[in-house]
């Protein structure tokens, strides 16, 4: 016998910028959405039949219309409100879900002042927020952020780790350490002041990871998200993924000069790829 299994559908890649103009300094935000449906839809995959199916097209469009009426500052309640929507209006729905990646812009400035209503992208972060609600239940909120490119060029080593017979890498004391980090929290409950919360995680993390002796990547990452959680009471736990961006010194003995650490070369690939999930104890 062959039957549908698990199964939801909705509309990727929501492209939205929105343009507060109260005052003379503007503010953007732009998203990029995912927003999907759980329910029951068998009929329409198996017979064809879309007389519960909301359009994808509809989803799409009804992001742009709560961007218009939401009064959400963060991505965590505008998420929270299309999910909240989505449900309210469609009885065919069980579950609903969004996914809300921000890009991260930021006033320029230049000439010797900060402008009104020019901005500039900082890199290639972005803060995200994905939200998830069954009928009848409380809404489940996660958050994080995504392409944070960080290195420190002091306390870092790596030293007393297996050699075998195809071992090369030298043990250091002193390296560089750099990363293009990831990571999502869950929220332990509703009440959240997500703005302030996630100011006091990045802070923890960004900190943590400027001032740890860190004797491998697996322990700084350990400490970045026991200081997170220990920051923010909000949150039962964290993910957060480190993929070692390695720095190789260069030898310059050919050229009749020394290297004291001081010029690398920057490599994408191959590298070393650390994950974790730091969680409260139960």
């Amino acid at each position: 016998m062959i039957e549908l299994g698990e199964n939801r559908y909705g509309k990727s890649r929501v492209r939205v910028m929105r343009v507060e103009r109260g005052g003379e300094r503007h503010k953007v935000q732009e998203w990029n959405v995912e927003v999907w449906l759980k329910g029951d839809f068998l009929r329409c995959f198996e017979e064809g039949d879309n007389s519960r199916i909301l359009p994808t097209d509809t989803m799409k469009n009804t992001v742009y219309y709560l961007a218009r009426l939401s009064k959400a500052t963060d991505i965590e309640r505008f998420a929270t409100d299309l999910v909240t929507y989505l449900l309210e209006n469609n009885s065919q729905v069980e579950e609903a879900g969004a996914t809300v990646v921000a890009s991260l812009w930021g006033p320029l400035a230049g000439g010797g002042q900060v402008h009104d209503t020019a901005f500039i992208q900082a890199g290639t972060a972005s803060d995200t927020a994905t939200v998830t609600r069954r009928k009848g239940e409380t809404g489940r909120v996660a958050a994080g952020f995504r392409d944070l490119a960080i290195l420190k060029t002091a306390k870092s080593g790596f030293a007393g780790y297996i050699k075998d017979k195809l071992t090369t890498l030298k043990e250091t004391h002193d390296r560089l350490l750099g990363t293009l980090a990831a990571g999502e929290w869950r929220y332990s409950g509703e009440e959240v002041d997500y703005k302030t919360a996630r100011r006091r995680i990045m802070d923890a993390l960004l900190n943590t990871f400027a001032v740890h002796d860190s004797l491998s990547v697996q322990q700084t990452l350990y400490a970045m998200g026991k200081a997170a959680l220990e920051a923010e009471p909000g949150i039962s736990e964290i993910k957060l993924s480190m993929p070692n961006k390695h720095c190789n010194l260069v030898d310059l003995s050919p050229f009749g000069l020394d290297n004291p650490n001081h010029i690398f070369v920057p490599t994408d690939e191959p590298h070393g790829s650390i994950e974790a999930c730091v969680r409260r104890a139960v």
